[in-house]
């Protein structure tokens, strides 16, 4: 497909930023490997060869006797006994990481949480659950659900923004008011009150957050299309009889986009940090969940064990950091003044 030669150009303005480029490279790498993190880091093999026939307990549970042994239930592979049997007339295909993000490790050299070691790389958290293995699925859970509230917040601020732009007068008037009011609801208050309640879980926590994310894309949206909708080729679509909609979605859009796809990568980043904020103060994902503030908050109430504080505060400055990246590189590349061609 034939680029024009301003996307064009902006990709290489894009480029051209090399702590842009190489971030957003080092976010896609770190993101992918964490949407397979149960081939990665697992308690169960993702092969078995036994008596020569092949199983594959990542994606399905088999009892132990299926392997010789006594019980009906699914086979605990890292026991010593379920081992031996399937050893004995067959071999297992192990992840890199031999622990899932609820795994505990047993035969800790001592009390948990325990220091990092040949086993356990970045150490055991306060109830002997791997770091590591949790970091990957938090890092998993943390950049989906930034992912998600962004892009829907995204469309129903995009949305919004072109309705008040667009028809302007009392529309855009009352609209505003609303916003005014809505954003002074304190949310952390809401949170603490709702939590009392309801058990928060991943979509209950989008939701909510959504109701307010939505606002930071209405003020750059907004402004594009009280700018654009007395352009003079506004006023011929009208003229010619093309619908409202069609006008604001088609023609006044896309020159919005510019600013909304330049803030996106900023509000991916606040979304993150939202996440890990409420799990650190307990508000947050059900407690057992992967999540890198539920980290932080295990290194606050263990100062003796610092590789917990310092993995979670380490994992969630390099998100941001690639994220910040990104964005200022995607910034200059939509800047006008850059796409002089």
């Amino acid at each position: 497909m034939q680029l024009s030669p301003l996307t064009a150009r902006r990709l290489q303005i894009f480029r051209s930023n090399r702590r842009g480029w190489w971030s957003m490279w080092i976010f896609t790498v770190l993101f992918v490997v964490s949407l397979f993190a149960e081939f990665v880091a697992n308690d169960k093999p993702l092969l078995i060869y036994y008596k020569q026939s092949v199983y594959l307990p990542i994606l399905k549970a088999y009892p132990e006797r299926t392997f010789g042994g006594d019980f009906q239930t699914e086979a605990d592979y890292g026991a010593p006994y379920v081992t031996g049997l399937i050893e004995k007339d067959g071999w297992m295909l192990w992840p890199p990481i031999r622990y899932h993000h609820k795994t505990v490790a047993w035969g800790l050299q001592g009390p948990a949480p325990s220091p990092p070691d040949a086993r356990n790389l970045l150490g055991t958290d306060d109830q002997a659950r791997d770091v590591l293995a949790r970091v990957i699925y938090g890092f998993r859970i943390s950049v989906l659900f930034g992912f998600t509230l962004t892009i829907l917040s995204a469309v129903v601020g995009v949305s919004a923004a072109a309705v008040q732009g667009y028809f302007g007068g009392w529309i855009d008037l009352i609209f505003q008011r609303f916003i005014e009011a809505w954003s002074s609801v304190p949310l952390l208050y809401l949170l603490i009150i709702l939590s009392s309640v309801i058990q928060p879980n991943f979509w209950w926590l989008l939701g909510l957050l959504l109701l307010f994310s939505w606002m930071g894309f209405v003020g750059v949206v907004r402004a594009e299309f009280l700018r654009a909708r007395n352009l003079e080729f506004v006023r011929a679509a009208r003229a010619l009889g093309v619908s409202d909609p069609t006008i604001m979605f088609r023609h006044i859009l896309p020159n919005a986009m510019v600013a909304t796809l330049t803030f996106m990568p900023f509000t991916l980043a606040g979304s993150v940090t939202i996440l890990a904020g409420l799990d650190y103060l307990g508000f947050g994902l059900p407690p057992g969940s992967a999540s890198l503030g539920e980290l932080l908050a295990q290194g606050k109430a263990n100062l003796q064990a610092p590789w917990l504080g310092l993995t979670g505060f380490f994992v969630i400055g390099l998100i941001l950091t690639l994220l910040i990246f990104v964005g200022e590189a995607v910034r200059d590349a939509f800047d006008s003044r850059k796409n002089v061609i």
